[in-house]
């Protein structure tokens, strides 16, 4: 039935990468989550009046604000589709991840009204009547949420939204909680012990718990999280693969919305070629990534070879930080001969991790370079890494 739907609203539902298809799929979702929580919002409503359960009536505000996250993300989804302008040339895609927010911060709202009013609940209870236009309205209910809760994780997946993700997550919440709110009902009937209250602000808290983690996946990417590791080690080996390229380093990525990534890279490359065949080969790799929906600039770094100097001490300090901490890399190696002494400055990129302090390792580098090189002396800046440990395709060098 989900192919179905989606098939029968959005034309090219296979196209995912396309940003028109895209924001259809959000915006099928927005309205399906409208339709399905004012419906459920509805019937419990009137089900919670008329049996005068707290956790019922709750249950429904809880679908009202499921409903206004319905709206939220529809919203969400036509502001992210609008072109880059002059105010926002890197266009609007974060409005999705702004909606995302937006919906997770309102199930932690409700998540605390919630808790107070079962805690008002438990102080002061009142006999709840149950019956079987209670007991069914809850079953139509956790079913609606299970059907939506598989809706929004495939739609979610299928297009990599954060939005339509945290919306499962927030059905799933809505299967148990009204499961329990069932479980609690029908207890309370046969047994006589009255747990409304009880069971509304046990399903409060885990509302709450599950809320504190929305709130850090949908921050997450507005914050500039850094790219996983999978995808940092499939640039390296997709940039590694072509001619002329020796290693890479100093990744960043910025995310400005699904679909919309600009990324930057240090790429090391023999210092012998041209530099036509080098502007050649690092155009070619902006132009494919350009193809798969990524805005990569490319910066070159020469690598000499081994017979001269400046190599055979690039190649020592490779050596000699890969022994301090396998972590640690070093790149942009520069030899400048004085008279006395040979002035070595380069770059070193230490993760934080490592516990290691700046002073201390760069005394250490100098002290291990000095073993072959009495006369250096060492510059160093150190950085850090936007996105992971820098790579060095296997510290070759040029012959």
């Amino acid at each position: 039935m989900i192919d179905f739907i989606i098939k029968k609203f959005i034309k090219n539902s296979g196209n995912v990468e396309d940003p028109v298809v895209r924001s259809a799929y959000g915006k099928l979702a927005g309205w399906v989550g409208i339709v399905c929580n004012l419906f459920l919002c509805a019937g419990k409503f009137i089900t919670g009046l008329l049996s005068g359960s707290m956790s019922v009536t709750a249950d429904a505000v809880n679908n009202l604000s499921d409903a206004s996250s319905g709206v939220i993300g529809l919203i969400g989804f036509k502001l992210s589709e609008r072109s880059a302008d002059k105010e926002h040339p890197y266009g609007h895609g974060r409005y999705e991840y702004l909606a995302g927010f937006m919906v997770a911060a309102l199930i932690m709202i409700i998540g605390a009204q919630l808790l107070r009013d079962s805690v008002i609940k438990i102080i002061t209870p009142t006999k709840v009547e149950f019956g079987i236009v209670t007991a069914a309205m809850l079953t139509v209910s956790i079913f609606v949420k299970l059907w939506m809760m598989l809706f929004y994780k495939r739609t979610g997946r299928r297009i990599n939204s954060e939005t339509i993700i945290a919306s499962a997550a927030d059905s799933r919440n809505d299967v148990i909680s009204t499961t329990a709110v069932l479980a609690a009902l029908i207890i309370s009937h046969f047994c006589g012990v009255e747990l409304d209250g009880v069971m509304g602000a046990a399903v409060a808290v885990f509302i709450l718990y599950s809320g504190v983690g929305l709130v850090k996946e949908t921050m997450d990417p507005l914050l500039g999280k850094a790219p996983s590791a999978e995808l940092v080690e499939k640039i390296h080996e997709e940039i590694l693969s072509y001619d002329g390229i020796l290693g890479t380093h100093d990744l960043m990525i910025h995310d400005y919305g699904p679909g919309r990534q600009f990324a930057s890279v240090h790429v090391e490359m023999p210092a012998d070629i041209s530099f036509v065949e080098c502007h050649e080969i690092i155009d070619r790799i902006e132009r494919d990534y350009l193809a798969k929906g990524m805005n990569m600039l490319v910066h070159p770094d020469p690598i000499v070879s081994e017979k001269h100097k400046t190599g055979r001490i690039d190649a020592e300090l490779k050596r000699i930080v890969r022994g301090i901490d396998e972590s640690i890399t070093v790149h942009d190696v520069r030899v400048v001969d004085c008279a006395d002494k040979l002035r070595v400055i380069f770059d070193c990129v230490v993760p934080p991790e490592t516990g290691i302090d700046d002073a201390e390792l760069s005394k250490e580098i100098e002290r291990f370079l000095r073993i072959k090189f009495p006369n250096a002396s060492c510059e160093i800046s150190f950085e850090s890494s936007y996105a992971s440990i820098p790579k060095n395709g296997s510290d070759q060098q040029v012959d």
